[in-house]
């Protein structure tokens, strides 16, 4: 490549003032002047931080990559971004991905990148990475930071999906504090994120999914050194990439965004996958919408055997072949023939990909279960939409309900409710969440999966249908129907549910109804007062009056589409 087609030739190559200032203050760090005469700047978008638990080694993993990029002749420079740990957070990580995109976008933007390696992991830092990425549009491949290694309790393999479990299990008195304060210990014993498929590992399939890593990326353990090995060829490429200008929105076509949502439901990935797709589909310029994802999903059974839909863990899935062996299997139904960042197509990839457990990884076949794993239902309680994961149902006759609605009205109300001994209820009652969407909460958090009543747990009872406008961690599990739309707070039907109301789900017809007549919702909706939410400055206030209903994707009204990589005004 010519060095004036260099994007940071903007910077480093200007005579005079200018040039003496961009150079002169680099310089300090020890750089020699051969560095600024026409290599190719490669970003490091480091989302390291100790609040942030998930991305503690990425320091570690950030100079792998800088090997890569000397070695390939690039010239590596590493910048923070905002990093959003998920288990710190209040009131959730999801009311700041949008902040921390921003944070991506800006900082691209505005410095002398060429290319940039987006190092992620916990669950919000993979998507505000690449939708920031996304709206600048320059040669962009992502590094995720690992699943830890799977948990040890007792003789037994654990995982953060058994965060649940024994929570129930204290609840009931049937472990004490002490034993949960020995398993917190025994479950995160290595760096990385959950070791799952929740949201971070189904994100980390994604990104592979989509095209944009290395093959194998998504399932290499946080603690295994093959992890920094990708992390350096990763570095190698991108220089690669900068010189054949292979930018993201050659790679995130409509085809790539078919074949996520495929290969999602074929993993049982987390449903929040949809909130985060439809937002990184709406910065990069692809038409994306909830009926894509149900029809895309229909009839694609689930073939990796991993918690929360299954039985073993990210470990087991990278040694059984990890997400290339899933892709070859899939490769009768996906797009084979487009193009990833390697430069190679998705069926090139995993040519000669090989299972070697079919207990962690079956087969269209053979599969694990035949329920999909991602589906969306539609109705007078959810116009816009709902989603429902069936492959993580505790009961499958749950999948076709018919029962009393338990109402919540918000997160308040359901903590001082839900173990009241005077509220009538029984299994076939459907638990009502109102008030925790996007704008309600704000920041729509992982409430969806509602516990179970203490005195429902101790009769054995151990799924029931709960239905809300928020969302639930992909470590979850149950028959639980999420991201309603419209939201409560924005006075959708399902702020009218009231306590007894009949309600019927059934999967098979897409169908989530409110047997309540039209004439007694009209009289409910004229009575009804939105939430005063009470936030009237900052980034806060910014969200709620921007943020998109979930079917959206839950991004700002104003990030949807893209800046470009032309600064604002050149300076000096």
């Amino acid at each position: 490549m010519d060095k004036k087609e260099l994007r940071s030739r903007g910077w480093f190559g200007k005579s005079g003032k200018d040039g003496f200032i961009y150079r002169a203050w680099m310089k300090n760090q020890g750089f020699p002047a051969d560095e600024f005469e026409g290599r190719p700047v490669i970003g490091i978008c480091n989302t390291f931080s100790e609040l942030t638990p998930c991305n503690g080694h990425f320091r570690e993993l950030a100079e792998s990559v800088k090997r890569g990029v000397w070695e390939a002749g690039g010239f590596p420079l590493e910048f923070p971004v905002m990093s959003l740990g998920e288990t710190l957070i209040k009131p959730t990580a999801m009311l700041y991905r949008n902040l921390a995109s921003m944070d991506v976008e800006e900082s691209i933007r505005a410095n002398p990148i060429d290319g940039v390696v987006l190092l992620c992991g916990c669950d919000k830092t993979t998507p505000s990475l690449v939708m920031g990425a996304s709206s600048v549009d320059i040669p962009t491949i992502v590094v995720s930071g690992g699943p830890m290694l799977t948990g040890r309790y007792r003789g037994k393999t654990i995982g953060t999906s058994d965060v649940w479990r024994f929570s129930e299990a204290y609840r009931q008195g049937q472990i004490s504090q002490d034993e949960l304060t020995t398993a917190e210990a025994c479950m995160c014993r290595s760096s990385g994120h959950c070791a799952v498929m929740g949201t971070a590992s189904t994100m980390a399939c994604m990104v592979e999914a989509l095209g944009l890593t290395l093959p194998e990326n998504a399932a290499i353990p946080a603690a295994d050194s093959r992890r920094k090995v990708i992390a350096h060829l990763s570095g190698r490429r991108i220089v690669d990439m900068v010189k054949e200008d292979l930018r993201l929105s050659q790679v995130l076509t409509r085809q790539a965004f078919e074949n996520a949502i495929m290969l999602n439901a074929a993993i049982g990935g987390s449903t929040n996958f949809v909130i985060h797709l439809l937002a990184i589909a709406g910065r990069i310029g692809v038409e994306l919408n909830l009926d894509d994802f149900d029809r895309l999903s229909a009839q694609v059974p689930l073939l990796v055997n991993l918690q929360p839909s299954g039985g073993y863990f990210m470990e087991d899935f990278y040694y059984a072949g990890g997400l290339p062996v899933v892709i070859k299997e899939m490769l009768s139904r996906i797009h084979g023939d487009i193009i990833t960042v390697n430069g190679k197509t998705v069926a090139e990839n995993c040519a000669t990909a090989e299972c070697f457990d079919p207990e962690v990884i079956g087969s269209l076949e053979k599969p694990v279960k035949e329920l999909t794993g991602l589906v969306v239902v539609k109705g007078n309680l959810a116009e816009n939409g709902a989603v429902l994961k069936p492959s993580a149902s505790l009961k499958p006759e749950l999948m076709q309900h018919r029962g009393p609605a338990i109402v919540f009205e918000d997160i308040d109300h359901y903590k001082a409710r839900l173990d009241d001994p005077n509220l009538e209820m029984d299994e076939n009652s459907v638990l009502v969440l109102k008030n925790v969407g996007p704008k309600g909460y704000p920041g729509m958090p992982e409430v969806g999966n509602m516990s179970i009543p203490k005195r429902l747990l101790e009769k054995g009872v151990m799924d029931m249908v709960r239905i809300s406008d928020g969302r639930m961690s992909g470590t979850g599990f149950g028959t639980v129907v999420l991201h309603v739309s419209p939201e409560a707070a924005v006075g959708g039907t399902f702020a009218l549910v009231q306590d007894g109301d009949m309600i019927e789900l059934d999967v098979e017809n897409r169908r989530l109804h409110l047997d309540v007549s039209d004439e007694e919702l009209a009289r409910r909706r004229a009575n009804w007062q939105p939430l005063d939410l009470g936030y009237d400055r900052g980034y806060v206030n910014l969200y709620i009056k921007h943020v998109t209903q979930s079917h959206e994707g839950a991004d700002m009204d104003f990030l949807i589409g893209g800046s470009g990589d032309v600064v604002t005004r050149d300076s000096h």
